[in-house]
């Protein structure tokens, strides 16, 4: 089984919908494995999530909820640690990414050749990006290059899986905010038995990502911080 981890927070209109439609394409694509689909809300207080949600609960999707909001990386882990899947994959409720991209992770996993594969952004990637996003991307890139011993400082892309022996690694992640996937990818550089990949995926055409509070350098900073003392 391959579970799929979903994390939602107070989401645009029409993002039940379209998270049922791309999880069935990816299904139906992939006829030879069976799928588990897990949503995990993270403490959503928006009218457009309280009016949507029900469409998930009558769907094939499983819904996890809890408040109040803790960020992204605490809802993947919650996610990951319900997963039955012996493979793991977890990307965004709008499936920014093309098919071709989750597949291509998900058959690297079911290869059996690596382990754990990493997304990392093509050159196309920031022309879909807020400038102030982007520059603390790259900011966080920057201190990574420099502080930091880990295959890639492109560690902050959507769409990640493991196997089983990634997954206690994950679980372990402390970070709740944006930074659990650089906290993800330190621990398994400490783990000489796991076999990690990079990957480049793609965006969809005419995806945007949502601004950034400028209030997150603060918060990305002190989590930077506080995985470099940990290392």
């Amino acid at each position: 089984m391959i579970s799929v981890i979903l994390p939602v927070y107070n989401p645009s209109a029409g993002w039940a919908e379209n998270a049922i439609a791309e999880s069935l394409v990816l299904q139906r694509s992939m006829p030879d494995q069976q799928f588990e689909f897990i949503m995990v809300n993270d403490g959503s207080t928006s009218e457009i999530y309280q009016q949507e949600k029900g469409k998930i609960g009558a769907s094939h999707i499983r819904l996890i909820e809890y408040s109040p909001n803790r960020g992204k990386g605490e809802a993947l882990r919650r996610g990951v640690a319900e997963s039955s899947g012996e493979l793991i994959v977890y990307t965004d409720i709008d499936f920014p990414y093309t098919q071709d991209s989750i597949r291509n992770v998900i058959n690297i996993l079911l290869s059996g050749k690596k382990d754990v594969v990493i997304g990392i952004k093509d050159a196309d990637y920031y022309a879909h990006v807020p400038a102030f996003r982007r520059f603390v991307s790259k900011l966080l890139r920057f201190f990574v290059r420099l502080f930091f011993r880990i295959p890639t400082d492109d560690f902050m892309c959507g769409l990640k899986g493991f196997n089983m022996k990634g997954k206690p690694v994950f679980v372990h992640t402390a970070i709740d905010r944006y930074l659990f996937d650089l906290e993800f990818m330190m621990l398994l550089a400490r783990q000489k038995e796991i076999s990690t990949t990079t990957l480049e995926i793609h965006l969809k055409e005419n995806i945007q990502f949502r601004k950034m509070n400028p209030q997150i350098i603060r918060t990305e900073l002190r989590d930077l911080a506080r995985i470099w003392l940990r290392s």
